[in-house]
């Protein structure tokens, strides 16, 4: 994806790393975890796609095997089907705790995880390695935070790891290729009015689309594990043709629970640029918001993924009026969440229950390193 102005350049072939990077995802905004997930997605489903040795650890702290997540339907649903590219695994308690109520059972859960972590870390089996809310739990001090940047920094070259959760000490910070943090923003406009429902992720970081995928694996395991009727469509506009890894594991789903699902996307498989919009570009955006207006009056989806939107109706290639119509009118419990980055906030951010922004601290492209399948798109 292109680091400058509003263009999103899709999937094309194109040359890319190897060598994996440090990312970290930390704020007090929502999307942190949502965003690894996303990243999980993506590197199922180039596994999926190429069969190559990829193979993704989601080993995640803080959330104990005591509590059921959302998530937990869709991903054993594609560790049925694809045995050797996922692994998960959970440490801790399934309720949140603060400083002065830790506990030895907790020190020996965040130990465990680590120990599984420098494990993976050193196996080389692993090309994604996801150390969910690792971040909290240096910030309570469950784990040595020197040992760990010490563990990160010596991790085989190829290996990528995410890390998320707030509280990122600033140790962890420095040793990071990429850090994006979510920062909340509220609306009084969507709290008077009671207006539910819509998730916003914008700015200038890495982590809207995969905070919307993230999203999107939670609410199709809602539907496997939790409540049958729950649809779910990813709608994708500016980015048309193929070679996105998300694909194949949206497919596989799909194939599997053919009524819980949908996906589509839209655009030219190439990029957009602001004052350059082809006539194509206006087609091909209305045609996506066709398909998404009348998903979202119809009330056959429960989410609903409105994927880079936002720079859609930047480029004005939609009109914001009838965008605003569709999401005052939608079903009360029908998510929407809508992603993108862009220069100037349309109106239906006043609408939004939650948008963070993501925000750039560092990001590995703009270092001049490649973006990678399976991570980055």
């Amino acid at each position: 994806m292109s680091r400058n102005g509003i263009g999103i350049k899709t999937a094309q072939v194109r040359s890319q790393r190897v060598v994996g990077q440090i990312h970290v995802y930390d704020g007090a905004g929502k999307g942190k975890s949502q965003a690894a997930l996303g990243v999980v997605l993506r590197s199922i489903g180039l596994g999926i796609h190429s069969r190559n040795d990829t193979r993704v650890l989601l080993l995640r702290f803080l959330k104990g095997p005591g509590r059921a997540y959302d998530e937990d339907g869709a991903i054993k649903a594609l560790q049925q089907g694809f045995p050797h590219l996922i692994d998960q695994v959970r440490t801790g308690r399934a309720e949140f705790f603060g400083p002065d109520e830790i506990t030895r059972f907790d020190r020996l859960e965040a130990q465990r995880g680590w120990d599984i972590a420098k494990g993976a870390i050193a196996s080389g089996l692993y090309s994604v390695i996801v150390l969910d809310e690792l971040n909290p739990v240096l910030d309570l001090g469950l784990l040595p935070v020197d040992e760990v940047v010490s563990v990160l920094q010596s991790k085989l070259e190829e290996i990528e790891i995410i890390a998320t959760g707030r509280g990122a000490p600033q140790k962890l910070l420095d040793i990071a290729d990429l850090h994006s943090e979510m920062r909340p923003h509220h609306h009084p406009t969507a709290e008077m009015q009671g207006i539910a429902g819509i998730e916003i992720y914008t700015g200038a970081g890495k982590g809207k689309s995969t905070s919307a995928l993230g999203k999107a694996l939670q609410a199709i395991g809602r539907g496997i594990s939790q409540d049958n009727s729950h649809r779910v469509l990813i709608m994708q506009w500016l980015k048309g043709g193929s070679g996105y890894t998300e694909d194949a594991a949206i497919a596989a789903l799909q194939q599997t629970y053919p009524n819980l699902v949908d996906h589509q996307r839209c655009g030219r498989d190439a990029i957009v640029w602001r004052g350059q919009q082809q006539e194509l570009d206006y087609v091909e955006a209305e045609r996506g918001w066709e398909i998404a207006r009348v998903a979202i009056a119809s009330g056959l989806y429960k989410t609903i993924i409105l994927d880079e939107l936002n720079p859609t109706v930047d480029l004005e290639l939609l009109p914001i009026e009838p965008i605003m119509q569709a999401l005052l009118r939608k079903p009360r419990d029908t998510e929407i969440i809508i992603t993108g980055r862009c220069h100037n906030p349309p109106a239906y951010f006043d609408l939004a229950e939650v948008h963070s922004e993501v925000y750039c601290h560092k990001h590995y492209a703009n270092s001049g390193v490649e973006l990678k399948s399976g991570v980055d798109f």
